[in-house]
């Protein structure tokens, strides 16, 4: 199929570039390009939503996770406060 086709003057810039780095000519350029776009995964399929399932954290009784520093004082005892 014969077409005329208007392109942005980046995009014409980067069909020079691919010719001239290939060797090959602007139809061969242009069809292997458009094959690998037309091939290529849509938005949609590139990946499902991320999910995130709440899972109960088994704090102990006696701890507060609440208390931040009161935390961090039992990991790191109260000298590594500062």
């Amino acid at each position: 199929m014969r077409t005329a086709l208007t392109l942005e003057d980046d995009v014409a810039a980067k069909l020079r570039d691919e010719m001239a780095r290939t060797g090959t000519s602007m139809k061969d350029v242009v069809n292997k390009l458009l094959r690998r776009g037309f091939e290529a995964p849509r938005e949609e399929q590139l990946a499902a939503p991320f999910t995130v399932e709440a899972a109960p954290m088994g704090v102990r009784n006696g701890y507060d996770i609440d208390d931040i520093g009161g935390l961090l004082d039992l990991l790191d005892g109260s000298a590594g406060r500062r």
